[in-house]
C-alpha cells in the first residue's frame, strides 16, 4: 500500500499582537513656550495578552476612545503632565518585511514605533488631541513615515517582545546576496560634466582646407 507524505500546513494568518498605547501631553518649557503652551510625545506601548495569528483578511481593530490614567509605575515624572491611554491597537509582523523587523531586533535598543496624528476635531482645552494610528516593529515602517514627515515616536520594547521579534525574523529573514562589484573597466566613460562620451572607431578625416571645418589634429 502506497503512502502519501501529507502536504506542509502552510501559515493561516500573521502573528499579531494587541497593544495599548500610552500618550503623555507635557507643558513646553524655555523659549518655545511662547509659541507652544503643550506638546505630545509617546509614553508606553503596552501589550495586551499573548500574541496570535490574525487571518490575512481580518479588518482592523476598531480603537476604543481614550481615556485619562495615572502615570505608570516607573514612568518618567514631568511636572503638569497628563496621560491618555488609547486601547485597541495591533503590531503586526509581515513576512515581507522581515529586512525591517531584523533592523529593529539588532539595533542598540529593539523598540516600538507609533505613528500619530493631532486630531483638530478632538481638542483638549482648546488644542489639538493626539491620536496613535499605528504601532509597529518595522525599521522600514517608522522611515516611510519620517520621510512623509509625519509624528512618529518611539519606546524600547519589553524583553518578552524582543523574544517573540527574534522567533519571527529567525524563521522569515533571508539574508541579502550581496552582487559581486562590476570591474572598473567596465564602467561607462563620461566627461567632465558627467555626460556619457561616445567612443569611434572610425578613423577621423582631415576636411580640405579651412573650408572643411575640420578640428582635428
Amino acid at each position: 500500500m502506497q503512502t502519501t507524505t501529507p502536504a506542509p500546513t502552510l501559515p493561516t494568518g500573521r502573528p499579531a499582537l494587541a497593544v495599548d498605547v500610552v500618550m503623555r501631553r507635557e507643558p513646553v518649557i524655555g523659549p518655545m513656550a511662547r509659541w507652544q503652551t503643550w506638546r505630545w510625545v509617546l509614553a508606553d506601548v503596552l501589550p495586551v495578552g499573548e500574541p496570535v495569528d490574525v487571518p490575512v483578511h481580518a479588518p482592523p481593530p476598531v480603537a476604543a476612545a481614550p481615556q485619562e490614567v495615572q502615570p505608570l509605575p516607573g514612568a518618567l515624572a514631568v511636572d503638569g503632565a497628563r496621560y491618555w491611554l488609547y486601547p485597541g491597537l495591533r503590531v503586526t509582523l509581515y513576512r515581507d518585511d522581515a529586512e525591517g523587523l531584523y533592523l529593529n531586533l539588532h539595533s542598540p535598543q529593539p523598540c516600538f514605533w507609533v505613528f500619530w496624528r493631532a486630531d483638530e476635531e478632538r481638542p483638549l482645552d482648546g488644542e489639538p488631541m493626539a491620536v496613535p494610528q499605528i504601532a509597529t516593529l518595522s525599521y522600514h515602517d517608522a522611515g516611510r513615515w519620517l520621510d512623509a514627515q509625519e509624528k512618529v515616536d518611539q519606546v524600547p520594547a519589553p524583553p518578552e517582545v524582543v523574544d517573540w521579534l527574534r522567533t519571527f525574523v529567525d524563521g522569515h529573514h533571508q539574508p541579502e546576496v550581496k552582487r559581486r562589484q562590476r570591474p572598473e573597466s567596465f564602467k561607462p566613460l563620461a566627461d567632465r560634466f558627467g555626460q556619457p562620451v561616445r567612443i569611434s572607431t572610425t578613423k577621423f578625416q582631415r576636411g580640405p582646407g579651412p573650408q572643411g571645418g575640420g578640428h582635428g589634429g
